[in-house]
């Protein structure tokens, strides 16, 4: 009577252990929280802290290149600090709104607020799906060429969609080419103050970047620099760390000390939406200026094809991010984990009107390793500001995050009525300055070295981006899916004659290349005089489909008509054993090359 109550106990600490951990897969903080010390609470108050400061300043100014009021980029900036902390599986990660997301989002939804609250809703939708259905591997049709043409696009249409902000010109429209026009057409409305205070922020935001860049590793060990040395390569680097915060601050102080002497010089942000937003749905119509009620349906159809690409390119954005910073600071991530925490984060932030959000994008990054800086370039993607400055001041845990939501939410609550002073030209410096580095002109010369081929869906994302942004991605990878297309209708083949003809595939074998395959043997070995033995090498086929079959069941016909073998060699097991299931007329295969060879020219002595 014992062993049985000793099988159901064990099987009940069993279940109870699965159970701990997948609700430990689920929600990740359980694994980090019951470890979570003093230390850890220092250094993530530290990096919180630090990123918040640069998180406020960035948020307003891709509201900018999304079109919507700035208040609508400190909304999507807080509500994923609080998601990730339970969901997400890096420690290094932050996510908010971004330029590149912000761009797309402006491009779907024309700068009206109530649509983005509902695409930020509908993108959520989309990426948490994919996550609890395993999806995520869609995102590997997604070439690097394809990419890298569209972050160069959309870096140049950002950038140069601050330029008339730089120069004070009012009434340019967003689109690319006509803003090229006008901005060029108006160029005698330029107002002075707006260039002067916009090249002077560009100027400084880049001599504080190229001082952090240029500085070294800061050592603890008896060789390094004096105390006084230490404490000023921290402070050169908390500023250019905080530099966006400290160029809008001063910026807004200059801004209002003119205007307080009624002096209008620069143009000002104007007046915002002051404290915290509402929790309510959000909307699922909207009314246009004419009273014209539109509705859900309208609405997502106006929305197109882009409501798959934003979803996509947010998700993209947040895994390369968290793998780029898991290979580097020695730990693993869940990639659908990531996406369910990126997909409740915009769910979420729905209710609270924030447009979509995601992880940052850049070129290079310089990351702390175990208490030492090291620059590092990432292979595929690499990683902007926010994510950056995480990792640099040492977080330990995604509670960090915690904090800098916070610091956003004390803007909102109490610094709104400031943000009426920002001048545009100064949040123009810093979306300039932001996406400059992501125009990264040496891939195209890797490319031409290494593939030329990889130029064309690069120049296709890359042309058509200009168009419109999510054409560009949708043309680029429809390029990517017809060369590799191509590359399995087309496989590669290597010939020989033996006596016998040797026909040897580069790679596998599926129906696209069946009908390809079938001509190069009709007019190789059937349509000589007198025809030929055919001995073709599968060891490269891993798979076959019903198409072969019925190709391969022609060929045998012909072969036997015409007294001459065809013989399959190397077959593995799977592949031979759907054959001998197809029960082909005529079938004749060896294990190697060197005994098929022999079979056919026993057929052709005889």
């Amino acid at each position: 009577m014992d062993q049985p109550l000793l099988q159901r106990e064990k099987r009940e600490r069993k279940r109870c252990c699965c159970s701990g951990r997948m609700l430990k897969g689920f929600l990740p903080i359980l694994s980090w929280i019951p470890k979570y010390n003093l230390k850890w609470l220092q250094m993530d108050l530290l990096a919180g802290l630090t990123v918040g400061l640069t998180t406020v300043p960035q948020a307003l100014a891709y509201a900018e290149v999304a079109g919507l009021p700035v208040q609508y980029g400190l909304y999507s900036a807080f509500m994923g600090g609080f998601i990730y902390t339970f969901l997400g599986t890096s420690k290094d990660v932050t996510l908010g709104p971004t330029a590149i997301m912000s761009l797309l989002c402006f491009s779907l939804v024309g700068g009206e607020p109530h649509r983005a609250v509902l695409l930020s809703l509908l993108c959520g939708l989309i990426q948490a799906s994919l996550a609890l259905l395993r999806l995520g591997f869609l995102l590997d049709f997604i070439s690097f060429p394809v990419i890298k043409g569209f972050t160069c696009a959309a870096a140049i249409t950002i950038g140069f969609g601050q330029v008339k902000n730089i120069l004070g010109l009012q009434n340019i429209p967003h689109e690319f080419f006509p803003q090229l026009y006008y901005t060029f057409y108006k160029i005698s409305e330029v107002r002075i103050g707006d260039v002067v205070l916009g090249l002077l922020c560009v100027a400084l935001l880049v001599m504080l970047t190229t001082m952090k860049t240029s500085l070294g590793p800061d050592d603890d060990d008896d060789d390094a620099p004096s105390r006084f040395s230490r404490t000023a390569r921290r402070f050169v680097w908390a500023v250019a760390t905080m530099r966006n915060a400290l160029i809008v601050v001063g910026a807004s102080f200059c801004a209002f000390s003119w205007e307080a002497y009624g002096l209008h010089i620069f143009t000002i942000t104007g007046e915002t939406s002051q404290g915290l937003p509402p929790f309510r749905p959000p909307p699922t119509s909207d009314t246009t200026a004419n009273g014209t009620v539109v509705t859900f349906g309208e609405i997502v159809e106006g929305f197109g094809g882009g409501l798959a690409v934003i979803p996509f390119m947010g998700l993209l954005e947040s895994i390369a991010i968290a793998k780029a910073f898991a290979r580097q600071n020695n730990y693993r991530i869940d990639a659908n984990q990531e996406l369910l925490a990126i997909g409740m984060t915009n769910i979420v932030g729905s209710f609270v009107s924030a447009y979509p959000v995601t992880g940052s994008f850049g070129r290079s990054v310089r990351t702390c390793v175990k208490g030492r800086e090291r620059v590092s370039t990432v292979s595929s993607f690499v990683v902007m500001f926010r994510t950056a400055v995480n990792s640099q001041t040492g977080v330990c845990t995604p509670a960090g995050g915690i904090v800098t939501s916070v610091v956003v939410l004390l803007s909102l609550a109490l610094l709104m009525p400031a943000f009426y002073y920002i001048p545009k030209a100064c949040l123009a410096a810093v979306v300039i300055c932001a996406v400059a580095p992501m125009v990264d002109y040496h891939v195209v010369a890797k490319m031409w070295r290494i593939h030329k081929l990889d130029l064309l869906p690069f120049l296709v994302t890359f042309l058509m981006s200009f168009w419109q942004v999510q054409y560009g991605i949708i043309g680029g990878v429809a390029v990517s899916g017809a060369l590799l297309m191509y590359t399995m209708a087309r496989p590669g083949i290597k010939m020989s004659h033996q006596g016998v003809m040797l026909i040897q595939l580069a790679s596998g074998l599926s129906f696209p290349a069946a009908e390809h395959l079938s001509h190069i043997i009709h007019t190789q070995a059937l349509q000589e005089s007198p025809p030929r033995s055919v001995v073709l090498d599968c060891h490269h086929v891993s798979v076959i489909d019903y198409t072969v079959i019925l190709e391969l069941s022609d060929l045998l016909r012909q072969f036997k008509r015409q007294d001459v073998y065809l013989i399959l060699s190397g077959l593995q097991p799977n592949v031979l054993e759907i054959l001998l299931a197809a029960d082909l007329e005529g079938l004749r295969y060896a294990d190697d090359v060197e005994t098929a060879l022999q079979m056919g020219s026993e057929n052709l002595h005889l």
